[in-house]
């Protein structure tokens, strides 16, 4: 595929082929190949306790031979219900030794939720954590194909216990299930048979988070994994220089990419921290300087505002990246006079495979001078970014319309829902739901979610342009911005907001700054001052739930 012809910003990779060369079959060469490479090297880094290559290479070749000797055959489907700890890892590779396909679920999952994934997935094996069996999982099993389940504790792998994530916590045993540390003794010095895994296998399901209904399983094959951590290493110089920290969600496609997958490949270590949590991770950045990671501006603004930080705690980092939730010109500054490091754009979707676009590492992303929109970077290699009309027509530069994307790193399509995938991916080519345009410099711009988009008086209003402005304010930590029912307008609009701690600001105050700066029709109306805004586990603002509100 020839994705860039006489693109102008071409110029910027004249090192990178425009013919970017898929490297492994499959993403367990992929690992097996950093394996001998590095085979004493760190593999995972959890807390005070480390794994390495070798470690993860046995623990993995136990697993999947236990796996196989209890019925696990190619093609089935193993659920990882975890947050990020090294299981998540070792039983991902399991299921790939064993012909196999993870299912990642998201460790916020509740009864509804765990029971759909499970079922739509028909996954046969199911690793948890205890606590998330005890609570969940026990009820939701037994009207499931679940027919083993292996449940493990966050305090293995280390021996910190660290209070501030651990407290009360202990071990729990639960009948009709089986300690993963156990399993794995059990077949321990045991080696599953030679698997061929395809490029157009299936390596894991990620499910779309539903906005627009059911969540969907997007196949993500090994040749889209391996072609991302590609990207990754190439395009961001992840783990290039040194450890990543694992900032992302494991389930979620960034942490599945941007953490382990590159970590796999280049290889490099890679640092948990159980969960997200602003103290540990900045006690965890000061301990193991890691050199890169990859996650949502709202998870760096939290350390930016944590008690106790410092520019120290970045000293290692030689690349940051953003991706999972929009950034804005200001937040991109505020990070920059923080840590002294330029934080990067990436932009993708789980359909992709984490990054569609990327922003060429050592470059900063561009400024739309007429939205004030940051640049989410150009499209990745062998990749084609068109923007395109309702009706799929192309549009030309400069002009907005929805964002569709057509490369190696697009899914084949949603698992066992025909008609999502030709409707979302006709001809294999996602269209993403996101509104933006491209420059004629090829970098490209999110206006926004295509349904988040607000008609007022007949007059398009799109929610990050006023969520941008907000952030001009010296008080505004964070915004969303929705709009409401109005009997003269249609619609208006209306901003939740959070402050910055130790700074007051008035909901007249915020209006009249938006007023100044924005036409008649796009500044807010009203102004809601909350404490938090609500966000999925990855960071993103959930708009949604503001809309559900009562007025």
């Amino acid at each position: 595929m020839t994705a860039y012809d006489d693109r102008p910003w071409l110029a910027l990779y004249r090192d990178q082929p425009p013919d970017y060369e898929i490297e492994f079959d499959n993403a367990l060469d992929m690992f097996r190949a950093g394996l001998a490479e590095d085979p004493s090297g760190t593999a995972l880094t959890y807390f005070d306790g480390r794994v390495s290559r070798q470690e993860l290479d046995e623990l993995s070749d136990a697993l999947a031979s236990g796996l196989l000797a209890n019925g696990f055959q190619a093609g089935d489907r193993l659920a990882v219900y975890l947050q990020n700890v090294p299981q998540f890892v070792v039983a991902m590779l399991a299921a790939w030794k064993a012909g196999g396909v993870m299912v990642s679920i998201n460790p916020m999952s509740r009864t509804r939720e765990l029971s759909y994934l499970l079922k739509d997935s028909g996954a046969t094996v199911l690793v948890a954590l205890e606590a998330l069996y005890d609570q969940v999982g026990r009820d939701v099993v037994p009207d499931t194909d679940v027919r083993l389940v292996l449940t493990t504790s966050e305090l293995d792998f280390q021996t910190r216990n660290d209070e501030r994530l651990f407290a009360g916590m202990r071990r729990q045993r639960h009948e009709g299930t089986t300690d993963l540390l156990e399993f794995i003794d059990e077949h321990r010095g045991a080696a599953p048979p030679p698997v061929q895994l395809a490029p157009d296998d299936v390596a894991f399901l990620t499910y779309t988070s539903g906005t627009t209904g059911v969540p969907k399983g997007a196949m993500n094959t090994h040749r889209n994994v391996v072609f991302t951590a590609q990207v990754y290493r190439d395009w961001a110089h992840a783990g290039r220089d040194g450890a990543i920290f694992g900032i992302a969600p494991l389930f979620h496609i960034t942490g599945l990419i941007g953490h382990i997958a590159v970590s796999t490949l280049v290889p490099a270590p890679l640092i948990l921290a159980y969960r997200f949590e602003p103290q540990v991770v900045l006690d965890a950045l000061a301990e193991h300087r890691p050199a890169f990671t990859i996650g949502a501006i709202t998870a760096f603004s939290a350390l930016l505002n944590a008690p106790g930080f410092s520019k120290d705690h970045f000293a290692s980092f030689t690349s940051v990246y953003s991706g999972g939730a929009a950034i804005s010109p200001t937040a991109e500054k505020a990070f920059l006079e923080a840590t002294g490091i330029q934080v990067h754009n990436a932009y993708g979707l789980t359909e992709t495979t984490s990054p569609m676009t990327v922003t060429p590492f050592g470059s900063p992303s561009p400024v739309d001078p007429t939205s004030g929109a940051l640049s989410v970077g150009v499209p990745a290699p062998s990749t084609i970014v068109r923007i395109q009309d309702d009706d799929g027509k192309d549009l030309p530069l400069g002009e907005i319309g929805e964002i569709v994307a057509d490369g190696p790193q697009v899914v084949a399509g949603y698992w066992g829902k025909p008609d999502e995938t030709a409707a979302n991916l006709p001809g294999g080519a996602l269209k993403s739901g996101d509104v933006g345009f491209m420059n004629p410099e090829g970098w490209v711009f999110i206006v926004d979610r295509k349904k988040d988009m607000i008609n007022a008086s007949g007059y398009k209003v799109w929610p990050r342009e006023v969520e941008d402005v907000l952030a001009e304010h010296p008080a505004v930590r964070e915004s969303a911005v929705i709009g409401v029912p109005d009997e003269k307008r249609g619609e208006t609009v209306k901003a939740f907001v959070s402050v910055k701690q130790g700074t007051t600001v008035t909901p007249e105050e915020l209006i009249a700054h938006c007023k100044e700066r924005m036409a008649a029709y796009k500044y807010p109306r009203s102004v809601v001052l909350v404490d938090e805004l609500p966000k999925t586990v990855t960071g993103k603002i959930l708009r949604r739930e503001l809309r559900d509100q009562p007025s």
